[in-house]
């Protein structure tokens, strides 16, 4: 992922909420998300290196990755970052943990977020601030560290904080809406993160359009309080516009299979 706006314990009736853009090469070929036969998680699966960019469990587990920004210290042949999410769904906590201490600098530059029994967790490897609980909060990310004051991470957290404040029922489609937004920020308060003046302005929105690199998809999940579970994912092609919708429904089941999940699929 490259922009997530997420909420923990922030709403009576949603201990998670999440909202999420993937921005990736158009080339780079990915299968939308769906449940995996093994390990059995619930989410898209980039076809090049086998992992993924966010996932779900019924167990009541979430991960999502985003890349760290450092042009100059990317390596080639680093192992793919799309591991660490599978890892974060399936390892145990201790297990997930100690690989992280040990191997957490063999990865390109990286966030990694986790949640499990009612906890977030959040991970980069480029600090020096180790593996961190995260408090109930609002927050924001991107491709820096958590809640860099990034334009475009600013507004759709400031979207999300609106929609909470009603207290109304939280709807999936409204969280992807809210990340649809193409507007550019101003020039002055473009980031310089090293990618030069064109890139800047291209991800400086949060949805990014363009031929070669630009918003894949769209992913909003809730976890509720009353046990349930949504996923929706909405992809999109380089033009910006949908190719296809899916929302996955299903009873967050700690330590056993749920058998009454659901999904809806429209191309």
């Amino acid at each position: 992922m490259c922009l997530l706006a997420f909420a923990v314990d922030m709403h009576p009736g949603y201990p998670l909420i999440v909202a999420a853009n993937r921005d990736e090469y158009h080339a780079r070929p990915a299968s939308p998300a769906g449940w995996w036969r093994q390990p059995r998680i619930l989410a898209g699966r980039d076809l090049r290196a086998g992992g993924t960019w966010l996932g779900v469990t019924r167990e009541g587990g979430f991960a999502t990755i985003t890349n760290f920004r450092d042009p100059e210290s990317h390596r080639p042949d680093a192992p793919s970052r799309g591991d660490l999410v599978v890892r974060a769904l399936t390892d145990a906590q201790h297990s997930l943990v100690a690989h992280l201490q040990a191997r957490g600098r063999d990865y390109n530059g990286f966030n990694l977020l986790w949640y499990r029994a009612g906890q977030l967790w959040y991970y980069n490897n480029q600090t020096s601030a180790g593996v961190q609980r995260l408090p109930r909060g609002l927050y924001g990310l991107s491709n820096g560290v958590l809640d860099t004051p990034w334009p475009k991470l600013v507004r759709v957290r400031a979207g999300l904080k609106t929609l909470l404040q009603s207290r109304d029922e939280v709807q999936a489609a409204r969280l992807l809406e809210l990340m649809a937004d193409r507007r550019q920020p101003p020039e002055h308060s473009l980031p310089d993160t090293g990618i030069g003046a064109e890139w800047e302005r291209l991800l400086a929105s949060p949805f990014i359009v363009s031929p070669r690199y630009g918003t894949r998809s769209t992913s909003a999940v809730l976890f509720r309080t009353n046990g349930m579970a949504t996923f929706s994912e909405r992809a999109f092609d380089p033009e910006g516009k949908t190719m296809s919708e899916r929302e996955f429904r299903f009873r967050l089941s700690p330590g056993i299979m749920a058998a009454d999940d659901s999904v809806a699929d429209a191309h």
